[in-house]
C-alpha cells in the first residue's frame, strides 16, 4: 500500500510540473508573437480541452491533480516529514493544507471539462470572484487584505526557498552526477523565483482591490502577467513566463527523485 501512495504522490507532483509548463510555455509563445496566450492554471485546462483527445489529456490531468491533493493533505495530516506540533511545523501543515484545497478545487474543474466540456465560463476570474465576495461582506475591505498579505507571505517564501537553498537537499540526495544535479537546481532558483515573483504581483493586485474596493482591481496568474507586460514590458514577461516553465520542469525532476515517506 505504501508503494502505491508513493507512486500517487509522484504522479501528482508531475502533474502539477505539467500544469506550469503549459502555463509558461503558453505565455512565451504569447510574448514573442508565436500563438498561445497569457493564462493561468484554469486557463490551462481551456485549452486541453480544445485539443485532439482534449478529454483524455483532461481525464490525465484530474486524475493527476486528484492524486497531488492526496499528497499535500498526507503531508498535512500525517506529517511524513516530520514537521511536527510546533508554530512554525503547524504553519508548515497549514500550508499543506491550503494547497490541497486550491487544487482540489482545480481538480473538480478539470473533471467538469473532462465529462461537460467547456462551456465558455471563463475559469481565469476566480480570484476576483473571491474578492468580489469578500467586498459584499461587513470589513470586507479587511478581509482582502488579509487575503493580499497571504499572497505576499507566500511570495517571500518562495524567494526565500529560492535563495536560501532549502530545496536543495532533496535534490542531493538523488545522487545525481555532478553536471545534472547542478541544471537541476538552477532550475530550482529560477523556478521559486518566477513563481514567487507572480505571486509577489498577484499579492499587489488584491491590495489595491482592496484599497479601492473594486474586485476588477484584482486577479490572479494570467492579470498578473498582464500586469508585468504593461509595467515592464514584453521581454520581462518572456523571461518570467520561461521561468515558471522552469518551475515545471524542475517539479518533474522531484516527482522522479525526492525523497517521499508515506
Amino acid at each position: 500500500m505504501s508503494d502505491k501512495k508513493e507512486k500517487i504522490a509522484r504522479f501528482g507532483i508531475a502533474t502539477k510540473g505539467f500544469v506550469y509548463c503549459l502555463i509558461g510555455a503558453l505565455t512565451v509563445m504569447a510574448a514573442i508573437g508565436s500563438g498561445g496566450k497569457k493564462t493561468g492554471k484554469s486557463g490551462v485546462l481551456e485549452t486541453l480541452s480544445a485539443q485532439p483527445f482534449g478529454q483524455i489529456l483532461l481525464g490525465l490531468t484530474a486524475l493527476g491533480l486528484i492524486g497531488f491533493v492526496f499528497w499535500r493533505f498526507y503531508q498535512a495530516i500525517a506529517d511524513p516529514e516530520d514537521k511536527g506540533d510546533d508554530l512554525k511545523g503547524i504553519f508548515n501543515r497549514l500550508g499543506y493544507s491550503v494547497s490541497g484545497i486550491f487544487y482540489g478545487i482545480l481538480a473538480v474543474t478539470a473533471i467538469k471539462y473532462t465529462f461537460m466540456g467547456n462551456s465558455g465560463s471563463g475559469g481565469e476570474g476566480g480570484n476576483e470572484s473571491v474578492v468580489s465576495t469578500l467586498l459584499s461582506k461587513p470589513y470586507g475591505q479587511i478581509l482582502v487584505g488579509i487575503v493580499g498579505a497571504a499572497f505576499l507571505g507566500k511570495a517571500i517564501y518562495q524567494l526565500y526557498r529560492a535563495y536560501s537553498g532549502n530545496f536543495k537537499d532533496k535534490v542531493q540526495a538523488a545522487e545525481l552526477d555532478s553536471k545534472t544535479e547542478n541544471f537541476v537546481l538552477k532550475s530550482g532558483y529560477v523556478g521559486y523565483t518566477a513563481r514567487g515573483l507572480v505571486i509577489l504581483v498577484i499579492s499587489y493586485l488584491t491590495f489595491v482591490a482592496a484599497f479601492t474596493a473594486n474586485s476588477n482591481s484584482a486577479g490572479g496568474t494570467k492579470d498578473a502577467f498582464q500586469f508585468v507586460q504593461n509595467e515592464f514590458g514584453t521581454i520581462v514577461l518572456a523571461v518570467i513566463a520561461a521561468g515558471l516553465f522552469t518551475y515545471g520542469f524542475f517539479m518533474f525532476v522531484k516527482s522522479r527523485y525526492r525523497s517521499i515517506n508515506i
